[in-house]
């Protein structure tokens, strides 16, 4: 007997998980996540080996979610970038 998936279950957003921020149901990884993986030049089935815990499947769905939601996502990665050189600068500036 086969078994469906519905694709529109595969994306979720939690209170309180990963900030509220759109991530793979039942795990912790974020669209973003993946998004990132992707715009470095993985693939999605290069992704899918380097997770390990994620199915091709879902890896395809955050990346759909990626390219339907872009500016969203997009927003995201620059505030974590944002964020990241703040660190890197504060953490210089205390040496």
């Amino acid at each position: 007997m086969q078994t469906f998936t519905d694709i529109g279950a595969l994306i979720v957003r939690t209170p309180g998980t990963l900030g509220g921020r759109p991530h793979i149901a039942e795990t912790r990884v974020s669209v973003q996540r993946v998004a990132a993986w992707y715009k470095m030049g993985l693939n999605a089935e290069e992704i899918f080996e380097r997770m390990g815990n994620l199915t091709l499947a879902q890896v395809y769905e955050a990346l759909t979610y990626y390219h339907a939601n872009r500016e969203e996502i997009e927003a995201y990665l620059t505030a974590e970038k944002s964020n990241y050189e703040q660190l890197a600068a504060s953490m210089n500036q205390s040496l």
